[in-house]
């Protein structure tokens, strides 16, 4: 019987779609940025991270994607760089964040649910926030070329309903789209913080499907090439629906989850309001399941490092790592309970250290492997590529700083994150250690 093997199966088109929900999922949260800090700060906010976080992100990404299409991506690529420790504390992190930004979905699901079911019992949601866990797991079982299917017609979904939302909000445009320029409450550096970390949040993750890159057509040249078409969909997502909206309404009876109410208010159709809710519900979903699609690889390469279970590396008949999927389910299903408010900015933090870590393997590959190279090479040196990854990480840290000095979440925020930083090294001491001890011939 012939050994189930991981196939590539995903194209150009399905990666788009992956990305775009690995990354945005639509507009969807950038009615709380507008709220906060007000339409000019937030539409130049939203204009101007692309450039400054995201650009130099996809440029990066895009080269280690093409020099090592592996599966298991930013894992592969510390490996190569700095070893087994370093890209265990990669893999480490990355699942830490994924915990507190699993725990999110679910409840957007509900959000946008509670259009239709305003007096929606919170013990119902707790179970409608599992079948959205285990619906997603359904379909990642099905294999990495459902995942890309669905994401294809739940983005399509999403960006249809806002592009025909704009459309019909354009005759109702009575204001200029971005003023005032700043709202009343949003005081001083504390403010901008705010306003560029919900910005950030929407345009981070470009790394995250780089991990199903065994599962891709010709991934090296691919990735890139799909890197190139999401994010610019990704930016125009955000910018077209905010200048129609904020054109025809009130900007400041905008709040959180109000991107019906935003709609039925822009245009003055009900239906309009009722496709934007159903397709907030079909974004959650969506985001779940391209990550779970994401996450899961992390215990499925660590596995076939020997550094897990070996029953996580096993792949089913529709190839994929059914057990490390599966595992991967039953833990988010556990933290969707636990209230991760105070920890957002620990979600931040361990995600930058652990793209800090990408972004260094490439600096580092460039000197000790300058022949190792793609289809995709960013057009720089290598002084010029250290230049390139400073500029997001000295953004984000700017912005962690003033954070942690301005906001209430602070040190929830750093113990938070001390704690899972800790925890790195010591599992990867107790793991090591089992290994080693699995690998000795048993004494008779």
């Amino acid at each position: 019987m012939k050994t189930p093997q991981l196939r590539r199966g995903v194209g150009t088109l399905a990666l788009v779609f992956i990305l775009f929900f690995c990354t945005s999922g639509g507009p969807y949260t950038t009615e709380t940025l507008i709220h906060q800090v007000g339409p000019g700060l937030g539409f130049s906010i939203l204009i101007l991270v692309p450039l400054i976080w995201s650009l130099p992100e996809v440029l990066i990404v895009g080269e280690l994607a093409s020099m090592l299409p592996e599966e298991g991506g930013y894992y592969r690529w510390v490996d190569r760089a700095f070893g087994r420790f370093w890209a265990f504390q990669n893999g480490w992190l990355t699942w830490m964040y994924s915990l507190v930004d699993m725990a999110i979905y679910p409840v957007l699901f509900n959000q946008y649910l509670r259009f239709f079911l305003p007096n929606l019992d919170p013990r119902l949601e707790w179970l409608i926030s599992l079948g959205v866990i285990w619906g997603a797991t359904f379909i990642n079982l099905r294999g990495s070329i459902n995942v890309g299917r669905v994401s294809i017609f739940a983005g399509s979904f999403v960006m249809l309903a806002f592009l025909t939302m704009s459309i019909f909000a354009t005759p109702h445009i009575a204001q200029i789209p971005w003023q005032p320029f700043a709202s009343s409450d949003a005081h001083g550096l504390g403010g901008l913080a705010v306003g560029i970390s919900i910005a950030l949040w929407n345009y981070i993750g470009w790394d995250n499907a780089s991990t199903v890159n065994g599962e891709v057509i010709d991934a090296s040249r691919s990735y890139p090439r799909a890197l190139a078409f999401a994010l610019p969909l990704v930016t125009i997502g955000y910018l077209v629906p905010l200048l129609a909206t904020l054109g025809a309404t009130d900007w400041k009876s905008w709040s959180e989850g109000s991107w019906p109410q935003i709609a039925a208010a822009a245009t003055g159709l009900r239906w309009i309001a009722i496709w934007i809710a159903l397709g907030g519900m079909i974004s959650a979903l969506a985001l779940f399941n391209a990550l779970l699609l994401s996450y899961s690889r992390i215990p499925f390469v660590l596995a076939l490092d020997g550094l897990l279970p070996n029953k996580l590396a096993k792949i089913d008949n529709h190839s994929t790592p059914r057990n490390a999927v599966i595992i991967s389910a039953f833990a988010y299903s556990i933290f969707v309970l636990v209230p991760f408010g105070k920890l957002v900015i620990a979600d931040v933090l361990l995600y930058s250290l652990a793209l800090f870590l990408e972004f260094a393997a490439l600096i580092q590959l460039r000197k000790t492997e300058p022949n190792l190279r793609g289809p995709f090479r960013i057009p720089l040196g290598r002084t010029g590529v250290i230049f390139l990854a400073a500029l997001p990480m000295l953004v984000l840290l700017g912005v962690i700083a003033i954070s942690f000095r301005d906001g209430e979440y602070g040190i929830p925020a750093i113990i938070g994150a001390a704690i899972a930083i800790g925890l790195g090294p010591i599992v990867y001491a107790f793991v090591r250690r089992r290994a080693h001890n699995q690998s000795l011939p048993s004494s008779h």
